[in-house]
């Protein structure tokens, strides 16, 4: 007869979710126990690597990922990766172990208190089953939840006592079931979408993450061409949704209100497609439209639908939509934006890179469809400027500013494809957050390129102390960090740069490698 541990490891298998992320704690030994050949465990040293490491497979692969965490406070710990697991729409199904059944109600050491509770409100789902035999009926709801849309993480909390138990023949029913969305928009509803662009007299598209998770980046560009339209990427740009040599593409949006507003002036007709409206962050009141405008918002999240402050919302397929919106368009006779110019290269100083200069060897150097996980905030608006992304997948930032994702999460994405490189731009304060993660990139030895940014301060704070007044506050200089020591230390090589010529050699004898290595350069302070 089946056990709830047999049934599990079935309905895992049959799903694709055949990789396991965790740093394992006594609760979670009876699911371990007897691990199967055919899975892959990947252990993090810190939980927050853990949820990281996933969270990159996940977006990166675009389909769920499964992580073993360790009761409450394993939870805990990986809570502020979870923040960008839920803003990205990463479809993780986080499993935490509980304490046996019969010692929750005294709450005995490692018992999970109110277990459900725990994790939201930053899970689409969470549940701890009733009884052992409901376990694998509850992680097969956890991964169907997880992957329909909007896409995101769920909890399932699992008494340990719970995996040897038996279950009848019908637990073998969940492995074999599929799950699937049809968000295709009404013939009426993409005519009125189509009537609506063809009447507007200079339109305007701002696209986000969604775009790219849903591979329809050449559709957008479709869009674009047929329009004639400029295409801005939405703010707090988490992924990269068009390609950012094309003629029509303009830059990131700022994440202030008036500063979008300002941006989106004379257009009557602002599209937002695969992104909220809008995820703001700096505090600059406006209005949140320009004069003369309307937008009109296409998502495939009811919630960002529903609590936009202005605008039509569309909810549906992003993908399916474009597909059936691009051919009722005509070819529009509006000039053809021209493209934006080209920076100019930075003057090093003594002893220092530029951090514009960094980028320009990286898009000299790297493979035209290398995939950079980015962590260094005060830099977004250079690399934008200066990192040539042309195909899908190319881009990773936190999508809730949550510190600690980038060298987890380029782990998390190399493992997911190994057939691409897979850089990480990761600045001096936020590397220390998650830096275990070098370990496990060692461990299983994947190849990701980690440039640190070492400028010894946090330099978007430092930014905003001026934009607050605030440049006396303390704790916002990070001095005295090695990271070469650091990395040997977890057995990963590493050398440290300071010239561009030092930098060039470096990362080109990365890229060549098959294992991990990490570049420290020191660079100026730049404003994001």
């Amino acid at each position: 007869m089946p056990t709830v541990h047999s049934a599990t490891y079935d309905l895992l298998r049959r799903q694709g979710l055949t990789t396991v992320f965790g740093n394992p704690g006594s609760n979670e030994l009876p699911f371990l126990k007897n691990f199967p050949a055919d899975f892959r465990y990947v252990l993090g040293l810190h939980e927050g690597v853990v949820v990281g490491m996933a969270d990159g497979f996940a977006l990166a692969s675009g389909h769920p990922a499964l992580v073993n965490l360790h009761a409450a406070a394993g939870s805990g710990n990986a809570m502020g990766a979870l923040t960008n697991a839920w803003y990205s729409h990463s479809p993780l199904v986080l499993t935490a172990g509980q304490q046996a059944r019969s010692m929750m109600g005294v709450e005995s050491m490692l018992a999970n208190v109110d277990a459900p509770q725990l994790p939201r409100p930053l899970v689409k789902w969470s549940y701890e089953p009733s009884c052992p035999e409901d376990v694998p009926r509850a992680l097969s709801q956890a991964i169907h939840t997880a992957n329909l849309p909007a896409r995101g993480p769920v909890y399932v909390s699992i008494p340990h006592d719970d995996w040897g138990h038996a279950v009848d023949d019908d637990a073998a029913l969940l492995s074999t079931r599929q799950v699937t969305s049809a968000a295709q928009p009404a013939e009426a509803q993409v005519e009125a979408l189509a009537e609506r662009l063809n009447a507007a007299r200079n339109p305007v598209l701002v696209l986000g993450p969604d775009v790219d998770a849903y591979g329809a980046n050449a559709l957008a560009v479709a869009l674009a061409e047929r329009l004639n339209a400029p295409a801005w990427v939405a703010p707090s740009a988490s992924r990269c949704p068009f390609p950012t040599r094309h003629a029509s593409f303009r830059g990131v949006l700022p994440a202030a209100i008036q500063g979008i507003s300002d941006r989106l002036a004379g257009h009557d007709l602002i599209v937002v497609i695969g992104a909220p409206v809008f995820r703001y962050h700096q505090y600059a009141p406006g209005r949140y439209l320009p004069d003369g405008a309307e937008l009109v918002h296409l998502t495939c999240d009811m919630q960002e639908a529903a609590r936009a402050p202005m605008g039509d919302a569309l909810v549906g397929d992003i993908h399916a939509t474009l597909e059936a919106l691009v051919p009722r368009l005509p070819q529009s006779d509006r000039a053809r934006p021209e493209p934006l110019p080209r920076p100019e290269p930075q003057v090093d100083p003594e002893g220092l890179l530029t951090p514009e200069t960094v980028f320009d060897v990286m898009n000299a150097l790297a493979p035209e469809d290398a995939i950079y996980v980015k962590e260094s905030t005060s830099t977004v608006t250079a690399f934008w400027e200066r990192v040539e992304m042309r195909h899908p997948g190319s881009y990773f930032f936190p999508a809730a500013g949550g510190l600690g994702f980038g060298l987890p999460a380029a782990v998390g994405v190399q493992l997911a494809r190994p057939e691409r490189r897979v850089i990480g731009v990761i600045g001096d304060g936020s590397a220390n957050y998650a830096i275990t993660a070098l370990w496990s990139a060692a461990q299983y030895r994947i190849p990701v390129v980690f440039v640190i940014l070492k400028n010894g301060t946090y330099g978007a704070l430092r930014w905003f102390s001026r934009l607050l007044d605030a440049e006396d506050s303390p704790g916002l200089d990070v001095p005295g960090l090695d990271f070469c020591a650091l990395a040997k230390g977890y057995g990963v090589e590493a050398v440290a740069v300071s010239a561009r010529h030092d930098f060039e050699t470096a990362l080109q004898t990365a890229l060549e490698d098959d294992k991990p290595r990490v570049i420290e350069v020191s660079t100026t302070t730049i404003e994001p």
